[in-house]
């Protein structure tokens, strides 16, 4: 039989091109065949390329709209919100025109900030004049902490992480320096406490811890009645010998509030039993008009026959008493607190004059039974401490008369401002019969005392005339004290001539305050927060008997936090 010739499917004939002999005998075919795949990579590539980049373009305009969703939501509630704040707060209706003012105090801390990030970062404070820093407080970032709450309540997000890395990888406090114990506890642990308060980071705790156990030696004293002076690294203290061996009233009862907000918030009841022990012994001979001299002995505790005042050496011991009511809820195991500042609240309504001709209301200056016709810028914070406390007293007519009181002196604080060419209040003033004030020490160091009151005082009032004398205030610093490389006092404010220091409380406490004498009454509420002396808030929370802190751990250990709302309304003028 004769055999047929096979037939080729087309399958197969498919198949062949898969088969590598088939191009291995035609080179240009594989030739061809590679050119193709590389033309298709090429196209599907830059295709996925094209698709991801679109995609990223996609998910930012998408974060771009959830943004000015949320920016447009803070703008309605800022609206459309009916502020209330407690039963002893005015509901203020807020202007749109302080969100322009609230901005520009916002400008002022960018350039404060930025000059010393750039020309003195780290240090204590900037020299602005010649450009460089200087340790004041032996090296421990004064301005860094001070102005970490501040940068944190004006939504400057990207200052306030860099700083916060500063903290957490550059701060040591193991030097052997010998700190003013009372300036390392407002500036330093009252900063750190507030940062934490704020953010809720445990580092700033962690920190603060660690400077208060280094402190905590110049309590061991025979009456408990702490040293002023201690070094860091050693623990021993002492009292400047310019003080003649005794402690200053002011630097010995000004840590109860950092100190008790540090055992709240540790569990730890050492920090609290320090500082209270020193109220127990001042209470226990508690003069009946409440007015202690500046000049107490660390041995017995007894005061010594000096000057009484409520400016340098004196002041904050009388605010710490009333801001520990505040800050203890104002329950029964703060009442002592309470009373001893109402006594000398008495006390101080004796040390009241009126000026001639033009009625100006000032606070003396005693030394034994004579009255000295002298007030320091420092004193001005008493009409927003009694502005606070005025609401607390039981007898409607005494919170009238206090309230009434603190008004007038906070016009005379602004006077200390407008009777000068610079408009910037002098260090001190004197009165004197026929002829009202004259500024006595003349320098002005951005001290922020009598914007402080005007804060309380529009907060509790909601009277904006408050809210223009700061604005005064805030451009006649503008105007005298800002140059490019920061802000300076002034060596005179008759003349304007300039100083070279940018003090760190200025942007504690300065600008802060002037901040929020704009802001809408949400931000830093004060029923909820007390402001330490150095303008740090610390967060009222809930506490029991404090002598016994380690049952009440668990709220101690709470994360505090500001209110979403609250933080979004520093994000609103955040350029």
């Amino acid at each position: 039989m004769a055999r047929s010739k096979p037939v080729v499917s087309s399958h197969h004939g498919i198949w062949k091109y898969f088969n590598p002999s088939y191009y291995l005998r035609r080179p240009r075919r594989l030739a061809l065949l590679f050119f193709l795949f590389l033309s298709v990579s090429m196209v599907l590539w830059d295709r996925q390329t094209l698709s991801r980049d679109y995609q990223l373009e996609v998910s930012k305009l998408n974060e771009e709209v959830l943004r000015l969703q949320l920016l447009l939501e803070d703008v309605k509630s800022v609206v459309s919100e009916d502020v209330s704040v407690n039963s002893t707060l005015k509901d203020v209706q807020e202007d749109p025109a302080d969100a322009q003012r609230m901005q520009r105090v916002k400008e002022a801390m960018v350039h404060a900030w930025s000059s010393y990030e750039k020309y003195a970062w780290g240090q204590d404070e900037l020299q602005p004049q010649t450009k460089d820093g200087v340790d004041s407080f032996g090296g421990l970032g004064a301005t860094m902490i001070d102005a970490l709450d501040t940068l944190y309540i004006m939504g400057l997000d990207e200052q306030f992480q860099k700083a916060r890395e500063w903290v957490a990888t550059s701060l040591n406090f193991d030097k052997d320096y010998d700190a003013s114990m009372f300036e390392t506890t407002i500036r330093v642990v009252g900063g750190l406490l507030s940062a934490y308060d704020l953010s809720g980071d445990k580092i700033f705790l962690d920190k603060a811890k660690d400077i208060a156990d280094r402190l905590l030696p110049a309590w061991d004293t025979p009456s408990g009645i702490p040293y002023n002076i201690i070094n860091l690294r050693h623990g021993n203290a002492h009292n400047p010998t310019w003080a003649g061996g005794d402690s200053i009233l002011a630097d010995s009862g000004t840590e109860q509030l950092e100190f008790i907000a540090l055992s709240q918030r540790t569990g730890d009841p050492k920090y609290q039993q320090r500082v209270e022990k020193v109220i127990s012994v001042l209470n226990k001979n508690f003069p009946a008009d409440g007015l202690l001299p500046i000049y107490i002995s660390p041995q017995t505790a007894n005061p010594s026959h000096s000057t009484i005042t409520f400016g340098a050496m004196g002041d904050s011991f009388y605010e710490y008493l009333l801001k520990v009511w505040v800050f203890g809820s104002k329950t029964l195991s703060v009442k002592h607190y309470r009373d001893m500042w109402e006594k000398s609240m008495n006390g101080l309504v004796s040390l009241v004059k009126k000026s001639t001709p033009s009625s100006f209301t000032y606070i003396c200056e005693k030394s034994g039974n004579s009255l000295s016709d002298k007030m320091d810028e420092l004193a001005c914070f008493a009409p927003g401490m009694l502005a606070l406390g005025a609401s607390g007293y039981d007898d409607p007519a005494e919170a009238k008369k206090f309230l009434s009181l603190a008004e007038e002196l906070a016009w005379t604080c602004y006077n200390f401002y407008e009777s000068t060419p610079t408009k910037l209040a002098g260090e001190n003033y004197f009165f004197n019969s026929e002829s009202d004030m004259s500024v006595g020490t003349s320098w002005n160091i951005l001290r922020p005392e009598t914007v402080e009151s005007l804060f309380y005082l529009w907060r509790l009032t909601g009277n904006k005339t408050y809210q223009d004398w700061g604005w005064n205030i805030f451009e006649a610093f503008e105007k005298n004290s800002r140059i490019e490389s920061g802000y300076v006092g002034l060596k005179d404010v008759n003349t304007g001539v300039k100083d070279n220091k940018m003090q760190s409380f200025f942007l504690a406490e300065t600008l802060k305050y002037l901040y929020l004498l704009f802001s809408p009454t949400t931000v830093i509420p004060l029923d909820e927060w007390v402001f330490n002396t150095e303008a740090h808030p610390l967060k009222i929370v809930p506490w029991n008997d404090q002598v016994n802190l380690g049952q009440s751990t668990a709220v101690q250990q709470r994360k505090p936090t500001i209110r979403l709302r609250q933080r979004r309304i520093g994000r609103m003028t955040n350029k």
